[in-house]
Parts: C-alpha cells; sequence; structure tokens
C-alpha cells in the first residue's frame, strides 16, 4: 500500500497530462458543434446556397 501511494505521489503528472488532452479534445469537439449551429448565418454568409452548393465552413 505505501509503494502505490508512493508510485502515485511520483508520478501524478503521468497522470494528468493525457487526461488533460482527452478534455481538451472533448471541449474542442463540443465547441465544433456548437459553432456549427450559427454556419452561414453571419452577415458575411448571408445568401442562400445554390443547389448542389457545399456549405462554407465544415
Amino acid at each position: 500500500m505505501v509503494n502505490f501511494i508512493h508510485l502515485v505521489r511520483e508520478h501524478w503528472v503521468l497522470a494528468l497530462v493525457p487526461l488533460g488532452i482527452v478534455a481538451g479534445c472533448y471541449f474542442d469537439r463540443k465547441n465544433d458543434e456548437k459553432l456549427t449551429q450559427f454556419r452561414n448565418k453571419s452577415k458575411l454568409f448571408q445568401r442562400e446556397l445554390k443547389p448542389g452548393e457545399e456549405v462554407t465552413w465544415k
């Protein structure tokens, strides 16, 4: 038990860095999903799309 506590105390960075990367990727994807709701609704892109034309931002 003491060895496990010592191991965690010495190597906590090895667990938190990958956890931070995973959390960052998750929040980045959630933000992208939120931003796609406003795609083509700004004044810059406020025109109607032609038939078969792709969206301007993916």
